[in-house]
């Protein structure tokens, strides 16, 4: 975390099966803010996606979260909603469950730095090429 964020109090959220937010709250992470809000969301059997959804916008929103764990079976349910955030902070990690593996092929994350790999070698590269070819004639 950068030396600002520690200086403000920027905080970690998480959005989780219980097994996950009670792992986290028991590593430290869990606080209530003055509106009497959680930085924590436990997901149940009976949760909605409109719930994640909303839990999601209201994390991005505070200015004291810079990161949002969130489990991706949970993170595939509001995709769109993900997909959308564009902004570096509040950072969005999707990590695994309990009874849920992680699949590197649906994190939001990852696609968008293969496509910034893929840039840099593909439209890089052949500039680079060009010149080294220029040079030897």
């Amino acid at each position: 975390m950068s030396h600002q964020s520690v200086e403000e109090g920027k905080l970690m959220a998480v959005i989780g099966d219980e097994d996950t937010c009670v792992g986290f709250l028991l590593g430290g992470i869990g606080e209530i803010n003055e509106q009497r809000q959680s930085n924590f969301m436990v997901v149940e059997k009976d949760t909605t996606k409109a719930e994640i959804d909303q839990c999601f916008k209201r994390f991005v929103a505070r200015e004291d979260i810079a990161i949002i764990m969130i489990n991706q079976i949970y993170a595939d349910m509001i995709r769109t909603t993900l997909d959308k955030h564009l902004l570096p902070v509040p950072t969005v990690l999707e990590i695994p469950s309990k009874q849920h593996a992680y699949d590197s092929s649906k994190d939001s994350i990852l696609k968008r730095a293969q496509v910034q790999w893929i840039y840099t070698v593909q439209l890089k590269a052949p500039a680079k090429s060009l010149l080294l070819h220029s040079q030897d004639k």
